[in-house]
């Protein structure tokens, strides 16, 4: 299956915005002084709640990732289709064999 440029880069974005927004949910998570993440706001005793919001960030960042990588790898073969490797022509001072003369 091939993806389009535009597919390609929105993959790419969506995997660095799923960074952004989730390590800002972590941090954002660790802070939290209400009682919902950390019994009385002791971070040697997390709640549920912060059990099960760090997995779901865990989980977002892999997604992310694997989202990004699958943008990149589309990317550098859409690059590479429309800029094929083109065979390296000898020095002129080197001697073509016979059948290319």
């Amino acid at each position: 299956m091939k993806l389009s440029r535009r597919v390609s880069w929105f993959l790419v974005a969506f995997g660095v915005w799923s960074w952004i927004v989730w390590i800002t949910f972590v941090k954002n998570l660790w802070k939290d002084t209400s009682g919902l993440a950390f019994h009385h706001g002791d971070h040697g005793s997390p709640t549920a709640y912060f059990w099960i919001h760090l997995t779901l960030a865990v989980v977002s960042f892999l997604l992310g990732t694997a989202i990004a990588a699958l943008g990149a790898r589309s990317l550098r073969a859409l690059r590479q289709e429309s800029h094929p490797a083109v065979p390296a022509r000898p020095a002129p001072d080197q001697a073509l064999p016979e059948h290319q003369r």
